[in-house]
C-alpha cells in the first residue's frame, strides 16, 4: 500500500523525505492522514550524568516510576486493541474527524436558519443602530449575507451592507453597525475620498473618518450591553479597540448624559488619534496616492479651509442627540494630535508627494497660460515690450561727406574740417530702445 501511494505521489530513493511526523488524540487518530510534515517536532535535549547509579536508585522516587510504567502499559494495551479492530468503527472515526476540523476552524455551532433575523432583532435593541437602519430603510438599503465579502461592505451602487455569514455573531452586530454608519456619512455629505483634497487636508479627513466608524462601533456595543447583549462589547473590550472603549465607558459610567450630549464620543474620538493607529491609515492613504490609477488624486477646487471644516462637523452629526465634533472642529483644524504626521516615513513620502504637485501644477501653468511674469524664457524677453520697442524705436539720420559741400547747401548734420581739405562726421549711436542709455 505504501509502494502504491509513493508511486502516486512520484516519490523515488532519491527524493524520499528522510522521516514522516504524525500526531495522535487521545491516543486515536481521528484524520484522514496522519502525515504532517517531514521533520520532527520534537527533541531530546536532556543531558545529565550520574557518577553513580547506585546513588541515583536510592535518591529516587520509586512512586514516579511506578505510575510511569503503569502509563506506558496503559498505552501499549491501548495499541494493541487498536491492532485488533477493537476500536472505534470508521463512521467513529469520521464523525470524530468533521468534530476535529470543526473544532479547528471555529464553526462547530450551528448556525441559525434565520440569521438575518436574529442579527436584525440584535441591533433594534439599540436606539442608536435603529435610527441608523431606519435611514438606511428610507434610502433603499438592505442589509444581507454574502459570503463572497471578506467581512463587510457597503455597496453604494447597489444599495446593500453585504457581511459575511461564516463569521461570529458578535463581530457581525459590530460589523454591521460600522458599514451602516458608513451610508449614514453618505448621506449627510461625509464620505468624500480623502484624495480629493490637498495631501495634509486629505490625511486629516481620512482619519477622521475611520475613526468616527470606530466611536459608531463601540458606542453601539455599550448601548447593546445595557440592553441585555453583553458579546459585543466583550468583544469589543477584549480587542485592539479597548483602549477606545474604554474611554467611552469611563464618560458613560461616570454620567449616562454623556452618551447623548456627544462628551463620551468625543472622549473616544480623541483616544483614536492618541495610539498608533494615525501611522497605519497615513500609510495606507500615501500609498493610494501614490498608485493613483483612476486620475481623482487633489480634483477638489473648492476652498479647502471652507470644506474640510465643513466635513469634520458632517461626520459628528447623530440621529439624536448633539453633534459631538461640531463645537471642537477648530481643535482638530489646528491641533498637531489630529494634524501632524508622526511617522517619518509617512512625513517623506507626503512631502514627496506635495512637491511633485506643485511641480506638475507650475509646469502646467507655463506651459498653456505662459509666464505670469510676461518674460518669455524661449525668447529671452517680453513679447509684450517688443511689440511697444517697434512703434517706439527712433533714430537721427546723418550723411558723411567726403568733400566740402557747395556754398548755399545747407549742412545736414554735424562735422568738423580737418587739415588736407577733408570733412568728417561724428559718429551717433543710434538708439533701439527707448531705455537704453
Amino acid at each position: 500500500m505504501s509502494d502504491i501511494f509513493e508511486k502516486t505521489l512520484g516519490i523515488t530513493e532519491a527524493n524520499r523525505p528522510a522521516c514522516r511526523v504524525a500526531y495522535t488524540l487521545n491516543n486515536s487518530q481521528p484524520v484522514a492522514c496522519t502525515i504532517i510534515g517531514d521533520q520532527p517536532l520534537f527533541y531530546m535535549d536532556f543531558e545529565h550524568s550520574y557518577e553513580d547509579e547506585e546513588d541515583f536508585f536510592e535518591a529516587s522516587d520509586l512512586g514516579i516510576l511506578e505510575s510511569e510504567l503503569r502509563t506506558l502499559e496503559e498505552e501499549i494495551a491501548a495499541y494493541d486493541k487498536f491492532s485488533l479492530g477493537a476500536g472505534p468503527s470508521t463512521e467513529e472515526r469520521v464523525s470524530e474527524f468533521f468534530s476535529n476540523i470543526d473544532s479547528i476552524t471555529g464553526q462547530s455551532e450551528e448556525k441559525p436558519k434565520d440569521l438575518l433575523g436574529q442579527l436584525t432583532g440584535i441591533l433594534s435593541q439599540s436606539r442608536m443602530i435603529q435610527a441608523h437602519m431606519d435611514v438606511a430603510a428610507e434610502h433603499n438599503v438592505k442589509i444581507t449575507l454574502c459570503a463572497q465579502v471578506e467581512k463587510a461592505f457597503y455597496d453604494r451602487r447597489a444599495g446593500l451592507i453585504q457581511i459575511n455569514p461564516n463569521i461570529d455573531l458578535s463581530e457581525m452586530t459590530l460589523l454591521c453597525t460600522r458599514e451602516l454608519r458608513r451610508h449614514w456619512q453618505h448621506r449627510q455629505g461625509a464620505l468624500i475620498h480623502p484624495l480629493t483634497f490637498q495631501p495634509d487636508n486629505a490625511v486629516l479627513v481620512n482619519r477622521a473618518q475611520i475613526a468616527d466608524l470606530t466611536v459608531a462601533m463601540v458606542r453601539g456595543a455599550w448601548e447593546l450591553q445595557l440592553s441585555g447583549y453583553k458579546d459585543s462589547w466583550d468583544r469589543v473590550e477584549n480587542s485592539p479597540m479597548g483602549d477606545v472603549a474604554r474611554s467611552f465607558a469611563r464618560e458613560a459610567f461616570l454620567d449616562f448624559r454623556t452618551i447623548n450630549n456627544g462628551q463620551a464620543s468625543a472622549a473616544a474620538f480623541e483616544s483614536w488619534f492618541l495610539s498608533e493607529r494615525c501611522r497605519q491609515q497615513d500609510k495606507t492613504l500615501i500609498q493610494q496616492m501614490l498608485a493613483d490609477y483612476k486620475g481623482y488624486v487633489f480634483d477638489m477646487e473648492t476652498d479647502v479651509q471652507t470644506i474640510t471644516p465643513n466635513l469634520i462637523s458632517a461626520l459628528g452629526a447623530m440621529p439624536y442627540g448633539k453633534n459631538y465634533l461640531s463645537s471642537h472642529v477648530d481643535i482638530i483644524m489646528n491641533d498637531p494630535i489630529f494634524t501632524d504626521v508622526r511617522d517619518r516615513s509617512n512625513a517623506n513620502f507626503l512631502w514627496f508627494i506635495k512637491f511633485e504637485r506643485s511641480f506638475k501644477e507650475t509646469e502646467q501653468e507655463l506651459q498653456t497660460e505662459g509666464d505670469p511674469t510676461g518674460h518669455d524664457f524661449l525668447r529671452g524677453s517680453n513679447p509684450h515690450q517688443d511689440q511697444n520697442h517697434e512703434q517706439q524705436q527712433s533714430a537721427e539720420i546723418i550723411t558723411l561727406f567726403e568733400n566740402q559741400p557747395e556754398s548755399g547747401q545747407p549742412h545736414k548734420g554735424k562735422r568738423s574740417k580737418h587739415k588736407g581739405g577733408k570733412s568728417s562726421a561724428d559718429i551717433v549711436y543710434l538708439r533701439r530702445f527707448p531705455g537704453d542709455l
